[in-house]
């Protein structure tokens, strides 16, 4: 089998393009608006993904540190609860545990980033009085009061930290979806059609110069 060259496949290229495309001057002005809104697009999908990116860099900022924030409170809470198992026993602790009633009230809301929805977590009584926790004035020491206080800490930063980082996964799958579409449109869409065209107005030419030759001739036969 003889090797394919560039001239043959080009020749098959516009073989296929000339049975798909009626070269007629509605098509091409239909081309023509097809590119400008598919070059609009393109732009305005650039420019979001290019302010999706900001914000998520600016959320990652917050999330590390809060990360950092999250993983030190909850060694000092580790540090806290087990000074009160040792002071107090493992079963003073449970019972003193079970003995709070009040659970903290989430409520989830949502707000809207250049069109993604992502999620607002508020908590209600997170972090409660001595008097709230449900174990009485007399029931536990200090060791247990502090172990308490840390671990609302802990679950007040679970709260914002699981925000923060879902609004980032929402925001990065966004990213990508408007990625895919600004590169479909710069790679495939766009280039497409500029070859459609172009080979539009390449048989537009050619059949002007062929409807020149031709009445040439009849004016030169006409003449004879």
């Amino acid at each position: 089998m003889p090797p394919v060259s560039d001239g043959w496949f080009l020749t098959f290229f516009y073989y296929k393009m000339a049975q798909d495309i009626k070269p007629t001057r509605s098509e091409l002005l239909k081309l023509k608006k097809q590119i400008k809104l598919a070059k609009s697009g393109h732009s305005l999908l650039k420019r979001k993904r290019d302010g999706l990116i900001i914000e998520f860099f600016k959320i990652l900022k917050n999330a590390k540190s809060l990360r950092q924030e999250l993983v030190v409170q909850y060694k000092i809470a580790l540090e806290k609860i087990n000074i009160a198992r040792t002071l107090e026993s493992d079963l003073k602790v449970k019972s003193i545990a079970m003995a709070v009633k009040e659970l903290p009230e989430i409520k989830l809301r949502t707000k809207n980033i250049m069109g993604v929805v992502v999620p607002t977590i508020e908590a209600a009584e997170v972090k409660k009085q001595f008097m709230h926790r449900g174990y009485g004035f007399y029931g536990a020491s200090s060791s247990i009061d502090e172990a308490a206080e840390s671990y609302e800490k802990v679950v007040e930063k679970v709260i914002v930290t699981a925000e923060i980082e879902t609004s980032m996964k929402k925001l990065l799958n966004e990213i990508e979806k408007t990625k895919r579409r600004v590169n479909a449109l710069e790679f495939v869409v766009i280039p497409r059609l500029e070859s459609q065209k172009s080979f539009i107005q390449l048989r537009l030419e050619e059949m002007e110069r062929e409807n020149t030759f031709r009445m040439k001739r009849i004016k030169t036969k006409a003449e004879a």
